[in-house]
C-alpha cells in the first residue's frame, strides 16, 4: 500500500463566493459551505483514514469537523497549512486591488512566486512553510490515507512543489475550487497526481454555486 495524500479545500465562504481576497481573514463557512463539508464527510467517511491535518483557521476546521466527528479522529492543526497572507489586499476584490495597488498587482500577476501582495507573502514563502508539513507526513506515515485540509492558494502551491512545477505558476497550472479534492500518491518515482480538483461528492446545486 502506498501513501496517499488527499488535499481538500475548505467549503464556501462569503469571500470565495464574491471572489475577494481572503488569506489571514478568518470567516466562517456559509450555510452552503457547511453543506459542502457534510457532503465530503458522507462521501469519504468509509475510507480507512490514517490521519487528518488541517489549517487552524475556522473555515478549514469547520470543513474537516464533520468527517472527524463521523470517524472519531482528531485533526492535527498546522500553521504551515494556512492560506497565503494577502496583506493590504485582504477583503478586496481583484478590481479594487488593481485600482489601489496597481503596480504591486501587476508584479504579482506576472510572478507571484517572488512578488508578494502588498504587505503579504510570496508563493515561495508558502512553499517553504507548507513543505515542512508535507515532509512531516512523509516521515511519519509510509502508507495509508492522509487528509490535508487547506486553502486555495496553499493547496495549489503544495501541488506545484510536489510535482516539480515552478510555484510561481500556481495560478496558471493548478485548479482548486471550493470543497474540491486533489490526490497525490507518494510512489517509488516520487509524487504522482491521481486526481485534481474533484467535486463529484457535491450535488449539482453546490457545484454550480457562484464564486471560486
Amino acid at each position: 500500500m502506498s501513501l496517499m495524500v488527499y488535499f481538500l479545500r475548505h467549503g464556501q465562504t462569503v469571500y470565495s463566493r464574491a471572489n475577494d481576497y481572503c488569506g489571514s481573514l478568518d470567516p466562517e463557512l456559509t450555510d452552503e459551505g457547511m453543506e459542502m463539508a457534510q457532503a465530503f464527510a458522507q462521501a469519504y467517511k468509509s475510507f480507512p483514514w490514517t490521519a487528518i491535518f488541517c489549517s487552524p483557521l475556522r473555515r478549514t476546521i469547520a470543513t474537516a469537523k464533520p468527517l472527524c466527528d463521523a470517524i472519531g479522529m482528531e485533526m492535527q492543526l498546522r500553521d504551515g497549512l494556512k492560506e497565503i497572507t494577502y496583506g493590504k489586499w485582504e477583503g478586496l476584490s481583484p478590481e479594487e486591488v488593481s485600482l489601489q495597488f496597481h503596480d504591486d498587482y501587476i508584479r504579482y500577476l506576472a510572478d507571484p512566486g517572488w512578488n508578494a501582495p502588498t504587505g503579504g507573502e510570496r508563493a515561495v514563502d508558502i512553499a517553504q512553510r507548507s513543505s515542512i508539513v508535507l515532509e512531516e507526513i512523509e516521515q511519519k506515515y509510509k502508507t495509508g490515507n492522509i487528509l490535508v485540509v487547506s486553502h486555495k492558494a496553499t493547496i495549489r502551491i503544495m501541488l506545484c512543489w510536489l510535482l516539480g512545477i515552478d510555484v510561481g505558476r500556481f495560478r496558471d497550472r493548478i485548479s482548486a475550487p471550493v470543497a474540491s479534492v486533489s490526490v497525490i500518491e507518494y510512489g517509488v518515482h516520487g509524487p504522482l497526481l491521481h486526481v485534481l480538483g474533484d467535486r463529484s461528492h457535491l450535488s449539482e446545486r453546490l457545484r454550480n454555486l457562484p464564486g471560486t
